[in-house]
C-alpha cells in the first residue's frame, strides 16, 4: 500500500521497500482551461548532487538535453510536451545500485518551458504529483500530491531522493520558484 505524504514529509525507502534497488519516478500533471496561445511544455530535471550541493559535473544534470547519467543510475524517458493522457507525463529511472558514491542527492524540480513569453505558471496546472514505485514490481510505494497553488511560480521542486546514513530516502519538498531552470543550473553547476 503507498504512503500518501504531505509536504515536508519524509520516508525511508529501505524500510518501506525493503529490497527494491530500481526506483521508478513518476511526474504527472494536467493543464486548466486557460487559453494563453501556446500549449504548455513541463520539462522534469535531475540535479545529482554531492556533499557540497552541487553536481560532480554537468553530465550529472539529467534533463530533457541530457537523458542519462554517466553513472547510468538515473535515466530520464522523454519530454512530454504536451502532458496529455492519464498517468504519469514523463518518468525518471533510477538503478540505486550504480549511483556514483559522490552523489548524496537528487532533485527533482519541474520548469515550464518559456513560461514568461508563454505567459504560464503552475496556478494554470492542476493534479500534479510525484511518485515513487518499484521498477520491477510497478508496485508504488509513496505518491506526493501537490496542493497548493503556484498561482505565480514557473519552476517547481517537486522531491528529493537522498541518502543518509547508507539507505536512501525520498522527501516531498513541494517547493515553487519564479525562475526559469537557468537558475536552477546556475545554482548547482
Amino acid at each position: 500500500m503507498a504512503i500518501n505524504l504531505s509536504k515536508g514529509e519524509r520516508i525511508n525507502l529501505s524500510k518501506e521497500a525493503p529490497g527494491m534497488t530500481k526506483a521508478g519516478v513518476g511526474l504527472g500533471w494536467d493543464i486548466n482551461a486557460t487559453d494563453t496561445g501556446s500549449d504548455f511544455d513541463l520539462d522534469v530535471s535531475v540535479f545529482m548532487l554531492g556533499g557540497n550541493g552541487k553536481i560532480p559535473n554537468d553530465k550529472y544534470f539529467v534533463f530533457y538535453n541530457n537523458l542519462k547519467s554517466p553513472d547510468a543510475s538515473v535515466e530520464s524517458m522523454g519530454d512530454s510536451r504536451t502532458g496529455k493522457g492519464e498517468g504519469d507525463d514523463e518518468t525518471v529511472k533510477v538503478d540505486l545500485t550504480k549511483v556514483d558514491s559522490a552523489v548524496e542527492e537528487m532533485l527533482f524540480v519541474v520548469t515550464i518551458h518559456e513560461a514568461d513569453e508563454r505567459r504560464q505558471n503552475f496556478g494554470q496546472v492542476r493534479n500534479s504529483y510525484i511518485r515513487i514505485y518499484n521498477q520491477e514490481t510497478q508496485e508504488e510505494v509513496a505518491k506526493y500530491e501537490l496542493e497548493e497553488d503556484f498561482s505565480r511560480e514557473t519552476a517547481l521542486e517537486f522531491g528529493r531522493l537522498y541518502k543518509k546514513d547508507g539507505e536512501w530516502r525520498f522527501q516531498a519538498v513541494g517547493q515553487g520558484y519564479n525562475e526559469g531552470l537557468q537558475n536552477f543550473v546556475d545554482k548547482y553547476a
